[in-house]
C-alpha cells in the first residue's frame, strides 16, 4: 500500500477506535505513532515525531488560557451566577408565552460568555429551568429541548474550549477566534428565541406552559436586578472588552477574569476552602486532558503531512472541479456524520487537520473555517447516539417521567436552527469576521 491508503485507513482506525470507547487521545497517539513506523519503517522516526509533538505543543504560552478560563467558569458556577441570571432573563419573559424557554436561552447565553462549557451550561440550567417549566405545565420536550438546545451556546460564545482547541490545530490567534464567536453566538441565540416565539403562535400544543402570575411585591427591584446581573456584565466586560480593545491577551484576559470571579464569589459567601480547592482540582483534571488531547492531535495532525493526504486530499477535489459550494456541502456532512458518533473535539482534531490545507489556498479565513466547524460539530451534541448534552441533561435531571428519546426528540428543533445558521454563515463570511476588521 502506499503511503496516502496507509494514511486513510489510519483515519478511519482512529474513527472506529473512539467509537468503540478508546480514549481518545490514546486512539490518536498509537494510530499515529504506528502509522509513521509502518511507513517510514523506522521507529526511531516515530518517536522524534512523538518528542517534537509534546515540545512544540503544550510548551506554548497561548496554552495557558486553558486552565484560566476553566478556572473562571468553575469559579462562577459556585458562585451561582446562572441562577441570577436566569431569575432576571424570567422576569423580563414572564409574560410571553414560551417565556421560561426564551429566558432560558438568554440566561445561556450570558452564562456562556464567562463559563465557555456547553456541559456546565446543561447542568446548571437543567436543575433551575426544567422543574419551573414541568411545573407551568410545558410541554416536557420542549423543556428539557431548550435547555440541550442552549446549553451549545457555551462552545460558541467565547470563551470556548472548542475555539481554544481549533486555534492551536489551526495555528490562528485565540483572541481572534474569541471576538469571531461572539456575533454567531449572540445570532444563534436570537434565533433560538424567535423559533420558540414562531412556535408558540403556530404550534402552542407543542411549548405548552401556561404565563407566570407573579405578583407585583414579588417582582424583583431595580437594585435586586442591579446585584444579580452586575458580576456577570462585570466579568464579561473584563474578559472579552479586554481582548476586543487590545488592552489584555487572551492569556491576562483568562487571569484577570478568574481573579473577579474569585473576588466575586468570595463577597456572595459561596467560597470556601473546600469549594475552591475542589475548583482547583477539576480544573487540573481538566486542563491536563485537554493538553494531552491536544499533544496527541498534534502528532496525528504531522502524521497527516508525513503520508501527504491533506495533498492528496485536496488534489482529489479540485481535480474533480468542485465549487466551493460542493466542498462545504461535503465538509458539513462529514461533520453531521460524525457528530453523531464522536464528540465535538475529537470531530476538530480529526477533521480540521485533513481540510485546512484546501481552505487556505482558496484564500477563505481560517478564523470563518473555525466558527463553521465549531458550529457544524456542536450539533454533534444534541443528535444520537452520543448527544453528550442531552445525556447530561437526563443524567442531570433523574425524572423517570422524561426519558432520553424525549430528550432528543425535545433537542432536534433546536439541532435544526443550528444547521439554518450554520447554512447563514457559510453563505455570508463576514457575519463572523466583522468585528475583526
Amino acid at each position: 500500500m502506499s503511503p496516502v491508503e496507509i494514511g486513510s485507513i489510519s483515519v478511519v482506525a482512529i474513527v472506529v477506535l473512539i467509537y468503540l470507547g478508546v480514549y481518545i487521545p490514546v486512539a490518536l497517539a498509537s494510530v499515529s505513532f504506528a502509522t509513521i513506523w509502518i511507513v517510514s519503517e523506522r521507529p526511531i522516526l516515530a518517536v522524534n515525531f512523538l518528542r517534537q509533538a509534546v515540545g512544540d505543543s503544550v510548551t506554548e504560552y497561548e496554552f495557558a488560557t486553558i486552565p484560566l478560563f476553566t478556572f473562571m467558569g468553575l469559579l462562577v458556577s459556585k458562585a451561582g451566577l446562572g441562577t441570577d441570571v436566569y431569575e432576571v432573563m424570567n422576569q423580563a419573559f414572564r409574560r410571553v408565552r414560551g417565556g421560561i424557554g426564551m429566558a432560558t436561552v438568554g440566561a445561556n447565553a450570558v452564562f456562556a460568555a464567562v463559563t465557555g462549557s456547553s456541559i456546565a451550561s446543561a447542568s446548571v440550567f437543567t436543575r433551575i429551568s426544567v422543574p419551573e417549566m414541568l411545573r407551568l405545565d410545558y410541554n416536557r420536550r420542549f423543556a428539557v429541548g431548550v435547555v440541550a438546545g442552549s446549553s451549545v451556546l457555551g462552545m460558541i460564545i467565547p470563551p470556548s474550549a472548542m475555539l481554544i482547541i481549533y486555534a492551536f490545530v489551526a495555528e490562528v490567534s485565540v483572541g481572534d477566534m474569541f471576538i469571531a464567536g461572539i456575533l454567531p453566538g449572540i445570532l444563534l441565540a436570537v434565533a433560538y428565541i424567535l423559533y420558540i416565539a414562531v412556535t408558540g403562535r403556530i404550534s402552542p400544543r407543542s411549548i405548552g406552559g401556561r404565563v407566570m402570575d407573579v405578583a407585583e411585591s414579588e417582582l424583583l427591584s431595580g437594585m435586586q436586578i442591579l446585584n444579580k446581573t452586575a458580576p456577570i456584565v462585570i466579568l464579561i466586560c473584563i474578559v472579552l472588552g479586554g481582548i476586543y480593545t487590545g488592552w489584555l491577551t487572551p492569556v491576562e484576559a483568562g487571569a484577570a477574569g478568574s481573579l473577579a470571579a474569585l473576588v466575586i464569589a468570595v463577597l456572595r459567601r459561596r467560597m470556601t476552602g473546600r469549594s475552591f480547592w475542589e475548583a482547583l482540582l477539576e480544573t487540573g483534571h481538566i486542563t491536563a486532558s485537554i493538553l494531552f488531547l491536544i499533544t496527541t492531535a498534534s502528532l496525528y495532525s504531522r502524521m497527516l503531512g508525513f503520508v501527504d493526504l491533506p495533498n492528496e486530499l485536496s488534489q482529489f477535489l479540485t481535480g474533480n472541479e468542485l465549487s466551493f459550494f460542493w466542498i462545504m456541502v461535503a465538509y458539513v456532512i462529514l461533520m453531521l456524520f460524525l457528530g453523531t458518533l464522536l464528540d465535538t473535539a475529537s470531530i476538530i482534531l480529526i477533521v480540521v487537520p485533513l481540510f485546512i490545507d484546501l481552505i487556505e489556498p482558496m484564500g477563505l479565513s481560517l478564523i470563518w473555517f473555525g466558527i463553521i466547524t465549531v458550529i457544524g460539530a456542536e450539533i454533534g451534541l444534541l443528535t444520537p447516539p452520543l448527544g453528550i448534552s442531552c445525556f447530561v441533561i437526563k443524567a442531570t435531571l433523574n425524572d423517570d417521567r422524561i426519558s432520553l428519546k424525549d430528550v432528543f426528540l425535545g433537542a432536534l428543533p433546536f439541532a435544526a436552527v443550528m444547521l439554518v445558521i450554520l447554512i447563514i454563515l457559510i453563505r455570508f463570511p463576514a457575519v463572523s469576521t466583522y468585528l475583526l476588521n
